[in-house]
């Protein structure tokens, strides 16, 4: 007998839930896409127009996600490590990119003062803004159940504050870093809302995957729409999975080191 029992009703309730949100949806993709030959379908997806899209949408979203993994773990440990005026209002203030629709963060470039609109630099800077609190929220709870008696146990074992953090810190928080890239890289994937004012929207120069699908929309070309969202998703797919592999690996890695 199970000790939790209803297994059945809650896997079921699982897979109906899932096969409506996220199979039959994706179902439809790949049936709209096979309206199309194969011959376009390979020549649609590696044209120079699309293969500059995925270079430019999986680059900067790669990097935008790297920054935020290093930034966005230093605001985690100050915001847990340390008690100053306006704590909690930088706390809250991690939340904003979450609550601002994604079209104000394109906008807000320009009027700082940073010169990066039309430009791939530009993109990245939108594409860190609204990741940041994917990686901040991921880390910050892992930092509040480290104790701080660890870090004096290893500096009173004679460790220095770098061996200390390479030693017992960052194993600790490692797979909630890993799992807060894998989250802002796939916020990022995805974007739109903030990048279509900044990109200047220039083909082969800063046209992201997602502004292309979305002028094929515009063209009523329904499967070349669905044809780029496909490929878009295969290697979504892939990245991730490798991702989250090497995420459940660092558990591991933690839960051996941890007698």
């Amino acid at each position: 007998m199970r000790a939790l029992p209803g297994f059945r009703l809650t896997m079921g309730t699982t897979l109906v839930y899932l096969s409506l949100v996220v199979l039959i949806p994706l179902a439809t993709l790949v049936l709209v896409s096979s309206r199309m030959s194969w011959d376009d379908f390979v020549a649609l997806a590696t044209s120079k127009r699309a293969i500059a899209s995925y270079k430019l949408t999986f680059g900067a979203s790669a990097i935008a996600a790297l920054v935020n993994v290093v930034f966005g773990t230093i605001v985690a440990w100050t915001l847990v490590r340390h008690r100053f005026v306006g704590r909690a209002v930088i706390d809250a203030l991690v939340d904003v990119p979450f609550a601002l629709p994604t079209a104000v963060s394109g906008l807000l470039l320009s009027p700082a003062g940073i010169h990066a609109v039309f430009s791939p630099t530009g993109i990245t800077i939108a594409l860190v803004f609204i990741g940041l609190p994917f990686v901040v929220r991921t880390v910050q709870p892992v930092l509040e159940q480290l104790e701080p008696e660890v870090e004096e146990a290893a500096a009173v074992l004679g460790a220095t504050r770098a061996q200390t953090f390479m030693r017992v810190i960052l194993p600790a928080i490692a797979p909630a870093m890993i799992t807060g890239f894998a989250l802002a890289f796939a916020r990022a994937i995805g974007e739109y809302g903030s990048i279509v004012f900044i990109s200047g929207n220039k083909p082969l120069e800063t046209e992201v995957t997602p502004l292309l699908i979305m002028t094929r929309l515009e063209q009523y070309d329904y499967a070349g729409a669905t044809s780029l969202a496909l490929v878009m998703l295969a290697i979504s797919f892939v990245l991730l999975l490798a991702i989250n592999a090497l995420g459940a690996w660092a558990r591991r890695q933690v839960g051996e080191a941890i007698p």
